[in-house]
């Protein structure tokens, strides 16, 4: 089970699970014993992120998601965001195997993912087979101390796949 963690936060959400990276406090990551750090969008929720999740949650400690800013959909993805960062966030934070949401602000340097790294302070980045960044994340990970483990995708399950084939109306 996954342990819920109470939080004071002053902004619109009210989700206890749900934080800004600038009120992310030493106190509370060192409230999380055992840290696994996952990143991404997760603006089309599909069956994969729950089996990325889920396989993350399973190497040990609390759940953390990076979750990217709406400007990171609309500068690296080049499309408006289906559901904004606060939907994201609400609906990552309701899966039971999460602990944690840090929502990101718009990150464009290395050194920047770097500084979040640091400050979360993960014993586990958990990444999918594949992922672009590896390479930068292994470099992370080794600043720290940290361990990198890899969940292999399942096949015909992508953001991408889901968009192309979904039909949207409106009324």
């Amino acid at each position: 089970t996954c342990r819920t963690i109470l939080l004071l936060y002053n902004g619109a959400m009210n989700n206890s699970k749900i934080i800004e990276l600038q009120n992310v406090t030493p106190e509370l990551i060192e409230s999380l014993k055992s840290r696994v750090l996952v990143g991404g969008c997760f603006d089309i929720f599909h069956f994969a992120h729950l089996d990325f999740l889920k396989k993350s949650r399973q190497f040990g400690g609390n759940l953390i998601i990076a979750l990217e800013s709406d400007e990171f959909i609309r500068t690296r993805k080049h499309h408006e965001p289906f559901h904004d960062v606060q939907k994201r966030a609400s609906l990552l934070a309701e899966l039971e195997c999460v602990d944690l949401v840090v929502i990101l602000p718009l990150l464009t340097s290395d050194e920047q993912y770097l500084e979040m790294v640091r400050r979360i302070k993960p014993s586990i980045m958990s990444l999918t087979d594949g992922d672009s960044q590896i390479g930068n994340k292994t470099k992370h990970a080794s600043k720290i101390g940290a361990v990198i483990k890899v969940v292999p995708l399942l096949p015909n399950f992508s953001s991408t796949i889901v968009h192309a084939k979904a039909t949207i109306t409106s009324d």
